[in-house]
């Protein structure tokens, strides 16, 4: 019998296993997740009809004689090259972008199965599912923590129909803002109001005038020292008897008004009493620009002399008041003296009882300025408005009542600037005010700078209350930085903890505190007690979250506008699950009717040392072999394994060019084997026919 009809025989049956092979691979062109396989040939053992031998003397080596018996499939290699990704309108597709598989149980995870095919969807029950109903493996998210443990054991995943969310309480407010440590600002309030009564009564706030701004936002910036200039009346100095007749002289250091010397050439010898006065109040009315003092003849006795100084003149003392020195004032009807009703108010920024006519607080300014204009007129009341103006009533007509002329200008020593800013904001104080007629004079508005963030925070019922926080700025130095106080407000029945009746539901004396770069170093209280009242858990206790002491991610003071650029909280009500979409760690993260997100579950993934060595076990899944290894399960993009891609499925890899090139292959190769079965027929044929 002739070998070569075996050889041809395992020849055609070694391409039928090819063509099988390869038929298989067409029919999946379009199986999602298919990986398609080769048929790898290798030829049988060979029959060996002389053995090899090696040199021998002068003769050379033989090789041995083989004759092949034929060919056979060795081995079936199945190809996991990636296929291509095909988007899809469906949230729960999914495809695997690199190398592992979804891992699936048929029976609730006593056994798994693999799969590269992403087509999952939920069943009546809630199971995350392929298209055999195997249930897809994976981690749950955990009622205690909240959270998707990868670390646990795989189960099914499962999501519920009907999942709600309840309400959870918030425990944090993150807040992530600047206050505006510059000059000037664009967010301010007004100052507190104070009445009438010495010192800031029950309910009543001083606040440093160091820290205040003017009615266009514009800081008075009060360095120790400066201020201004006030005087409830003009200072006035009577006659303090007649001018003599006859020649009269004023020379060197005979007359000094505010320290300007009054000089007067010698009068005519005849000059009567009259004439010398109108000398003398001429020669005192040529200094008033220096002095601020005017001259003139006492009515109806007209040969002495009147001064007044309505003190709106120059920033120095040397134009307040009346101060006459000299050798001569008798000789000019004038008595040696200082007559005062103009006061300097000066800035101390020294904590404590502050000297007469200085202040550091509003409280201590209007202390100051009701002293010397009740001095003037018993009845006036100062006070500061809720409007941030002082205001001065002087419309009583009590006992002591009288009218007033009041005086603001700027002030200025040898060693203190003029503060430019302070007494134009008083000024509108200036000018006279009657009594009976109702009258009162304010100034501009006084404000400090302030800032306002609100958000809604929810309670374990999942209501909704609004927290406001309140900054106002309370001090600032150069070498120190910035302090701030806050105060928080929620809207009532709700109360909080250490509010002080009847404001029960506003806790104030809060600090923040920056240093000299603006950085937070310092929150006090970092919490608050928040009670509900309306039966929910109670207090409910929220952690203020400002930023990282001595960094700048949370509160800073900057000289930058006043603005919030976060602010965040975790509480949230009740909802109804009303979606899911997959992301690429393959996370199914559900989205609630209160706009909150969660993960739900995670799917797992397996990878294997050798993917070839798996074994397939239809409906486009495949099973552990003893050549595969063990899976290794992690999540998605971690630990080698590629990451998923949602509304996607990955193709078939199967290449139809390449496939039709194998038919072809294969049928020529069907075709040969078949030639060598003929032929060895024919040899055979002529083999009988010889006898013949």
């Amino acid at each position: 019998m002739l070998k070569s009809l075996f050889s041809g025989v395992s020849g055609l049956q070694s391409h039928q296993v090819a063509m099988d092979i390869e038929s298989n691979n067409i029919a999946n062109v379009n199986t999602i997740g298919f990986k398609y396989s080769r048929a790898n040939f290798s030829d049988l053992l060979a029959q060996t009809n002389q053995i090899a031998t090696a040199p021998q003397g002068a003769l050379g080596g033989k090789n041995a004689v083989q004759v092949g018996l034929g060919a056979t499939v060795a081995s079936v290699t199945r190809i996991h090259t990636q296929g291509s990704i095909q988007n899809s309108d469906k949230n729960t597709d999914i495809a695997i972008q690199g190398d592992g598989f979804y891992v699936v149980s048929p029976d609730g995870g006593n056994t798994y199965k693999y799969t590269r095919s992403g087509d999952f969807k939920f069943d009546a029950n809630g199971n995350f599912v392929d298209n055999n109903g195997f249930i897809s493996q994976g981690w749950l998210r955990d009622d205690t923590t909240n959270l998707v443990d990868n670390t646990a054991p795989i189960q099914n995943i499962v999501i519920p129909p009907g999942l709600t969310t309840p309400a959870s309480a918030s425990q944090v407010i993150n807040l992530k803002a600047n206050l505006n440590s510059g000059s000037t600002v664009t967010q301010f309030s007004p100052t507190f109001a104070l009445d009438a009564v010495t010192g800031a009564g029950t309910g009543e706030t001083a606040e440093d005038m160091g820290v205040l701004f003017d009615s266009t936002g514009r800081a008075f910036d009060l360095q120790p020292g400066q201020g201004m200039w006030i005087g409830f009346e003009d200072t006035v100095v009577p006659a303090g008897g007649a001018v003599a007749a006859g020649p009269l002289t004023l020379g060197t250091g005979e007359l000094i008004l505010n320290g300007t010397e009054i000089t007067l050439a010698t009068t005519p010898a005849g000059s009567s009493d009259t004439d010398n006065a109108l000398a003398i109040i001429n020669a005192i009315n040529s200094q008033t620009a220096n002095t601020g003092i005017a001259a003139s003849l006492t009515v109806p006795t007209t040969n002495e002399i009147t001064l007044t100084n309505n003190n709106r003149l120059g920033t120095t003392v040397a134009t307040k008041n009346i101060d006459i020195t000299g050798t001569a004032t008798a000789t000019a009807g004038l008595a040696v003296g200082l007559t005062e009703t103009a006061y300097e108010y000066t800035y101390n920024p020294v904590s404590g009882v502050p000297a007469l006519h200085s202040f550091r607080t509003t409280e201590e300014l209007r202390e100051a300025l009701s002293l010397e204009a009740t001095a003037v007129s018993a009845t006036a009341l100062v006070t500061i408005g809720a409007d941030g103006k002082f205001a001065i009533d002087n419309s009583s007509t009590g006992v002591g009542s009288s009218a007033m002329n009041i005086s603001v200008t700027g002030l200025s020593t040898t060693t203190v600037n003029e503060n430019n800013f302070i007494a134009p904001n008083f000024q509108s104080l200036q000018g006279s005010l009657q009594t009976g007629i109702g009258q009162v004079r304010r100034t501009q508005p006084t404000n400090a700078a302030t800032h306002t963030s609100s958000l809604d925070v929810f309670d374990s019922l999942g209501s909704k209350h609004t927290v406001s926080l309140d900054f106002r700025k309370t001090q600032q130095t150069t070498s120190t930085g910035a302090v701030w106080d806050y105060s928080i407000t929620v809207p009532q029945p709700a109360t909080i903890l250490g509010a002080i009746a009847p404001d029960t539901n506003i806790l104030t004396g809060g600090t923040v505190t920056f240093n000299s770069e603006g950085a937070l170093v310092g929150v006090n209280p970092g919490s608050f007690d928040l009670v509900p009242g309306n039966g929910s858990a109670s207090p409910q206790t929220i952690d203020l979250d400002f930023g990282t002491f001595n960094n700048f991610d949370g509160l800073t003071s900057f000289d930058s506008p006043s603005a919030t650029s976060g602010l965040s909280q975790d509480g949230y009500p009740g909802g109804d699950l009303i979606g899911i979409r997959i992301d690429q760690s393959g996370t199914l993260i559900g989205s609630f009717s209160n706009g909150r997100s969660f993960g739900l579950a995670q799917v797992a993934m397996a990878k294997f040392v050798n993917n070839e060595g798996l074994a397939t076990d239809g409906g486009n899944v495949y099973l552990q072999s003893a050549n595969s290894g063990d899976p290794i399960i992690g999540t998605a993009a971690s630990g080698g394994r590629g990451f998923i891609q949602s509304s996607a499925l990955e193709a078939s890899n199967v290449d139809l060019s390449r496939s039709l090139t194998q038919l072809i292959i294969i049928q020529r190769g069907y075709q040969a084997n078949g030639k060598t079965i003929t032929t060895s027929d024919q040899l055979l044929n002529t083999l009988i026919n010889l006898k013949n």
